[in-house]
């Protein structure tokens, strides 16, 4: 197992955080190689985007797999200068987990999450590496990452 993963599961474990630790041989890096590894719908994982903040602070909005992050929205949500997407290196050193395979929770980011995530029953989310997912409620992932729900998506 990647340590990526191991990190993730005991971060799982250490804040009892009730989900379903998912692991693959093919990538799960896009949305579309998750759904298809999962075997459900772009419309069932998540898509946790990494913003920096005029400031370099990390915001990550929660987005369902097949929307997109409006920043102007985001910017007007936080009432600050629209952010801008993180770089990967960014993402790893900010997050401690590599771009592809970024969770929902587990590190100090102001977390957004748009309301339609909250609509759905399970999602699937980043499970530390990119062979990896987690299969979640959408409560329990905002009890896990103590994000916002707004309207964040174009």
């Amino acid at each position: 197992m990647h340590k990526y993963e191991e990190k993730l599961k005991q971060f799982i474990a250490d804040h009892n955080i009730k989900c379903e630790f998912l692991q693959f041989e093919q990538s799960c890096h896009s949305v579309k190689e998750a759904a298809q590894a999962a075997n459900v719908q772009d419309s069932d994982c998540v898509k946790n985007i990494c913003l920096i903040d005029s400031e370099g602070n990390l915001i990550v909005a929660i987005v369902q797999g097949d929307a997109r992050v409006s920043t102007s929205r985001v910017g007007k949500v936080l009432n600050i200068p629209k952010p801008r997407i993180a770089a990967p290196d960014e993402i790893l050193t900010k997050t401690g987990y590599p771009c592809g395979g970024t969770p929902s929770f587990g590190y100090m980011a102001t977390f957004l999450i748009d309301p339609v995530v909250i609509e759905k029953d399970i999602v699937l989310t980043g499970g530390g590496s990119e062979y990896a997912l987690i299969k979640i409620s959408p409560e329990e992932l905002q009890k896990a990452n103590n994000g916002e729900v707004v309207k964040i998506r174009k």
